[in-house]
């Protein structure tokens, strides 16, 4: 994506898919997703590659959209922290 390129859904990069998801709230994430600390906290899993374990990586979209977390519900596609995630995201290109 160009830099000056308004941020939608067919040219998201799903950056905000490699942050740590901490689960403070049910909204029936399914089990094999979520991944319990030492503490005995909930964390969305992720895979080897750093990616959520929900995350289709052929289409970059959340299988589980309609369970999402609230933290990924809260999140604003476009909005400060997408940007900055996506910024930062490029310059590791």
């Amino acid at each position: 994506m160009r830099a000056n390129q308004k941020v939608s859904c067919d040219n998201c990069d799903a950056c905000c898919c490699r942050l740590e998801v901490i689960l403070i709230s049910d909204t029936g994430v399914p089990g094999h997703f979520i991944k319990i600390d030492q503490w005995g906290g909930s964390t969305m899993r992720r895979l080897d590659d750093g990616w959520c374990a929900a995350l289709n990586r052929n289409n970059m979209k959340c299988t589980i959209y309609e369970n999402r977390p609230l933290v990924c519900r809260e999140y604003v596609m476009g909005d400060y922290e997408c940007i900055v995630e996506r910024n930062e995201n490029m310059a590791l290109k």
